[in-house]
């Protein structure tokens, strides 16, 4: 006569192995993903087949030699030297660089206007508070295309011709724009770029300095100051070391238009203006709800050892709400960079405007275009996140 654990063993002996596979949780999960991806997979292979059959039908040829056929086509702005005369790729970079352009000069300028304006609606000053509380309501309540066609059109539009240009510090505001002094660097001007470098590298060794000395010692080093002094101060030696190499390019009224100088298209300021303004209000609620988050016995403490407002801020408060604000700031950063493709709308030649618009148009490369133009935007946004990931890493709280 068995056991019952002898025949509990010859029942498990004559189940199938297939029913024990099936039986594993892990085994099945890996069944199931693999059909996943396999059906993944084959849904892609069809739409790529299908579109490749459609083209060959039309006669449409795929590829990128497009990007080496001319042009042929002005466009009004340009950071690299362009003519009609050159290549799609060279559009491509255009309209590339306009993009990277608006997109810095919107998230700088953002950034410190939202900082002020958060730190603004948490000021004991009534007048200061309500404010910034009404600026914060209206801009970010009001769609972003609205704005843009408010600075271009309502504001932009109506300035004088240039023979009737508002003229202030050498600098002539007019219907097509605002001409400055451009400063244009002679021989030996490169030294002066070296300083200013040199004394970015000199700055950053001097706060690690001084942030190591103060965790040490408790003394402060006034890092701001000295920073600055070294930023501007090395370059103006070795600007006058270097018998001052540089000229400035005044613009001149001459016919219609203004010649030389420096020249800011509406287009350009109109969504520079707009993309600041609205993300600004966005990132004043963010710094707000990052100070908002530093219990309140932080500031206690610290104005029981009588440190300054202003120290406050600066040592305990900012460093604290960094923690806080860092995640969704960088948030606010991605939708800036895409919400600049909105400048086709008032025909400022980003990338969107000039490859997806003008580009895919004249060449009817559809596919090819969309494909760059999406990459470019995924390329910014990844780069976006990885330096903001890295930034809020060395901000983290590090318990010990």
């Amino acid at each position: 006569m068995s056991t019952p654990d002898r025949s509990n063993q010859e029942n498990s002996a004559a189940q199938p192995s297939s029913g024990r596979f099936w039986n594993d949780p892990d085994k099945r999960a890996l069944v199931f993903q693999v059909i996943l991806v396999l059906g993944l997979a084959a849904v892609f292979f069809y739409i790529i087949n299908n579109t490749l059959t459609n083209l060959e039908q039309r006669g449409i040829t795929t590829g990128f030699a497009f990007l080496n056929m001319e042009a042929g086509f002005g466009i009004l702005q340009s950071l690299i030297p362009y003519t009609e005369t050159d290549s799609y790729g060279r559009t491509f970079l255009v309209g590339l660089l306009n993009t990277v352009l608006v997109s810095i000069l919107g998230i700088i300028a953002a950034t410190i206007l939202g900082f002020f304006l958060g730190v603004g609606r948490l000021s004991k000053n009534w007048l200061i508070s309500k404010v910034c509380t009404v600026y914060i309501e209206i801009f970010r309540n009001i769609p972003l295309l609205l704005q843009i066609f408010f600075w271009y059109y309502a504001v932009l539009r109506t300035l004088p011709s240039p023979r009737q240009s508002i003229e202030f510090l050498g600098s002539f505001l007019n219907i097509r724009g605002l001409y400055t002094p451009e400063l244009v660097g002679t021989s030996g001007f490169d030294v002066v770029w070296i300083a200013f470098f040199a004394g970015l590298v000199a700055t950053w060794l001097m706060k690690r300095w001084a942030d190591k000395r103060r965790d040490d010692t408790g003394q402060d080093f006034p890092t701001m100051y000295a920073g600055l002094g070294l930023i501007f101060g090395l370059p103006l030696v070795a600007f006058f070391i270097m018998g001052m190499p540089l000229t400035i390019e005044h613009p001149e009224l001459k016919g219609f238009n203004f010649v030389g100088g420096m020249v800011l298209i509406p287009e350009l300021m109109a969504l520079w203006f707009a993309l600041t303004i609205y993300t600004a209000a966005f990132i004043a609620e963010i710094v707000r709800g990052g100070i908002l988050s530093v219990p309140n016995g932080q500031l206690e403490a610290a104005s029981a050892l009588g440190l300054p407002r202003g120290k406050t801020l600066r040592f305990i408060i900012i460093p604290q709400a960094l923690r806080v604000i860092i995640p969704p700031l960088t948030s606010q950063y991605l939708n800036l960079t895409k919400n600049s493709s909105l400048a086709t709308a008032i025909g400022y030649p980003d990338l969107v405007s000039v490859f997806a618009g003008t580009t895919l148009n004249q060449t009817g490369q559809a596919i090819e275009v969309i494909f760059m133009t999406m990459a470019v935007y995924l390329t910014l946004s990844i780069l976006t996140s990885i330096f903001m990931n890295w930034y809020n890493s060395r901000k983290a709280l590090i318990e010990r």
